[in-house]
């Protein structure tokens, strides 16, 4: 029997294991590391991705004896087995059932190398790795080491391969990113530091698939799946949200107070929340809401290396009653009221994922959506995906996995009612475009705005657009509509409705800023020859981002005499006085104004504006900055800059500056952010990318 008479541990390499064979260890180096960036892991432990070779070295103290023969075996999760693709064992120059295979290399001095590669569908995770030898009719095993395997966007035969290195650069290796936030007229970009590769991050990743209630229900199957990235992105989307009792990682707030936990406008960026979840043992972090869930669930999906980029969707519809349509109710003053589970939200954000589908077939490759913020069960947990975005176009909302659920969200009609004193209800306008606007994304490269909305749809109004529309119905109700849906939705929405022969729209005064009154005008217009008296009904409420109502701040009545083809202007003022105490992180106010023509006979319109109020600006400046050498142990965690500062009171219109001196320990693109709080407003944020380059 062949005996190693020491180990050499180096690079990303180790295991001791020492037994009656003498065996004593391996050294592990990986031979193509660079080109899929594995090597910026701060791990300790050999990680490479599937499809892709590594060398073992072994030292023995003699030579391979005649009827000696060596295979490898590897294992990954509990009960490995042959049959679940969870074991494979494999011969020397022999390529293995399983598609693993180990080719011998040099031989001196006492050492063998051995060149190890796996399948590109290999099941992603850590490995045991084993050497058995066989001698006449007895076979000895030796555990060698562990090393993590994980999804190649390199390898033209891995399920999410990417051809583009560019893209593979911005969603696999980027650490930084950009989401945008506000609503469809003022779009902001917020900073969020992704760290995929940060120390403790893919152990945590890892750990995080053994926590689900999918490896729970059957860790040996579980685990068998996990190498396919439709099925392990829908495995995340349920563990990044904590609303099934399976230890995820977020719990979701929108309203209510958070002095008692983290407000989720505090978060900057996903290794603090995994971080923190982990040092909790696994307990949900509070709180989070869709941007967070989204920023962590991209750390997670590019630490395993899925490529993947964050998606902002304006005016994002949540259907609950699945029928392509949101009702909103509002009483006879105009105040919004939250009596339908429908809702709208002014932003909403969400994860898309590259691999194939070859569950669906071949023309539903590509981008994915995944959605891990618990807003609806599917299939009895709170997670949502993989829907194709080419489905999601093509109106097949019955193709897996909640193809409907996400064409709503770009694609639904938004009906507006006026609910009266004695219950009944009148729709008074309905808007077939509003939902699904600016759907946005950061660009390859850079921190701009790129706009994917035609990804989702085709144009609004268009004959491609109303087909698709008729076959999402046509697949949800069937060939023959059930009763109450004689006609598309569409089509009833368009039904006979006496029109006011008026037009109105908000136009703000100024800009509003926070801590200032808000001025805004409502721009009446006759667009008949007869004269019209117009009574207006205008509310202003403070809202959410998701648009629920938290206070009601101003009602105000007037009457307007319109002449023929005349149009006239309604100034209304919002002092801080009436809004500051009410308004919430989010910094929203609601105006609406109800326009009721008289002697019409009830005929109405609604005029709606959601206000954001604008922020103190921060500018951040940067002088030149060098980058220092760095050797290739630091940890990654030691790129990581906070600084917290208390500024003295400031008088008002009063301007302050900070200036800190840092030293960047690598080169490239580092985001700084910056988070600013005080006594009257929290979490006011900005970031700027900086560029180190080499001393």
């Amino acid at each position: 029997m062949w005996f190693i008479t020491r180990a050499v541990c180096k690079d990303q390499v180790t295991s001791e294991a020492c037994g009656s064979s003498g065996f004593q260890g391996i050294r592990i180096k990986d031979k193509r590391r660079r080109p899929t960036k594995t090597d910026l892991y701060a791990n300790t432990e050999l990680t490479v991705r599937r499809g892709q070779a590594f060398t073992i070295t072994l030292y023995f103290n003699r030579p391979k004896q005649p009827g000696e023969s060596l295979a490898f075996v590897t294992e990954i999760g509990p009960s490995p087995s042959e049959s679940h693709h969870t074991k494979a064992v494999f011969n020397l120059s022999e390529v293995g059932a399983s598609g693993w295979s180990a080719v011998q290399g040099s031989s001196e001095s006492g050492y063998t190398t051995f060149t190890i590669s796996s399948p590109a569908n290999a099941i992603i995770g850590r490995y045991n790795l084993i050497l058995q030898v066989t001698s006449g009719n007895k076979i000895f095993s030796r555990f060698l080491g562990q090393f993590v395997l994980l999804f190649n966007p390199w390898c033209p035969g891995d399920a999410v391969y990417m051809a583009n290195e560019n893209e593979r650069q911005e969603y696999v290796l980027n650490e930084n990113g950009i989401i945008f936030v506000g609503n469809a007229k003022y779009i902001e970009a917020r900073g969020w530091y992704y760290g995929q590769f940060q120390d403790q991050l893919l152990n945590i990743c890892l750990t995080m698939l053994d926590l689900s209630l999918y490896y729970r229900q059957d860790p040996a199957i579980d685990v068998s799946r996990r190498g396919d990235p439709k099925y392990v992105g829908r495995v995340i989307s349920s563990m990044i949200n904590g609303n099934d009792n399976d230890n995820g990682v977020l719990l979701g707030k929108w309203q209510g107070s958070f002095h008692s936990h983290e407000n989720p406008s505090r978060w900057d960026g996903s290794v603090v929340i995994l971080q923190k979840w982990r040092q909790d043992n696994y307990k949900p972090v509070q709180y989070g809401q869709c941007w967070v869930f989204a920023g962590v669930m991209c750390t997670v999906l590019r630490c395993l290396g899925i490529p993947t980029r964050l998606v902002s969707n304006f005016n994002s519809a949540h259907d609950v009653d699945r029928n392509l349509s949101i009702d909103k109710y509002y009483d006879s003053s105009g105040k919004s009221l939250n009596i339908s589970k429908d809702s709208t939200w002014d932003y909403h954000v969400w994860n898309e994922s590259w691999f194939i589908r070859p569950d669906l077939g071949t023309q539903y490759n590509g981008w994915q959506v995944l959605d891990a913020t618990p807003q609806e069960q599917s299939k009895g947990l709170f997670q949502c995906g993989p829907a194709s975005v080419i489905a999601i176009k093509e109106g097949d909302v019955d193709l897996d996995y909640d193809t409907l659920f996400v064409y709503t969200e770009v694609n639904a009609d938004c009906n507006r009612w006026i609910v009266y004193n004695d219950g009944t209800k009148k729709r008074v306008y309905c808007d077939t475009e509003i939902i699904g606007r600016f759907i946005s994304t950061k660009a390859v490269g850079s921190n701009s705005r790129v706009d994917v909305t035609y990804n989702y749809k085709y144009p609004e109004g268009s004959s491609e657009e109303r087909r698709v529309y008729k076959k999402a119905l046509a697949k949800i109700f069937g060939s023959n509509i059930t009763e109450g849906h004689t006609e598309p939705p569409r089509e009833r929405s368009s039904e006979t409705v006496r029109k006011p022969g008026i037009s109105g729209k908000f136009k703000l005064a100024e800009p509003p800023v926070f801590g200032k009154d808000v001025t805004l005008i409502l721009i009446l217009n006759n667009l008949t020859s007869d004269h019209k008296t117009v009574k207006v009904d205008m509310s202003a409420s403070t809202v959410l981002y998701t648009r629920r109502a938290v206070a009601e701040i101003l009602k105000a009545t007037a009457s307007v005499d319109l002449g023929s083809k005349q149009g006239k202007h309604i100034r209304l003022k919002i002092p801080y006085s009436y809004y500051g105490k009410y308004l919430t992180t989010d910094k929203r106010i609601q105006v609406t104004a109800l326009c009721e023509v008289m002697h019409m006979h009830g005929v109405k319109l609604l005029v709606e504006k959601t206000i954001i109020l604008e922020d103190t600006n921060i500018i951040i400046k940067s002088c030149w900055l060098l980058g220092i050498s760095v050797k290739h142990n630091i940890s990654l965690n030691e790129f990581i800059f906070c600084f917290v500062f208390s500024l003295a009171r400031l008088a008002p219109r009063e301007r302050s500056r900070i200036y800190f001196e840092f030293t960047p320990r690598r080169t490239g693109p580092l985001q700084l952010q910056v988070d600013f709080s005080c006594d009257k407003f929290s979490h006011i944020k900005g970031f700027v990318t900086i560029a180190v380059a080499p001393m």
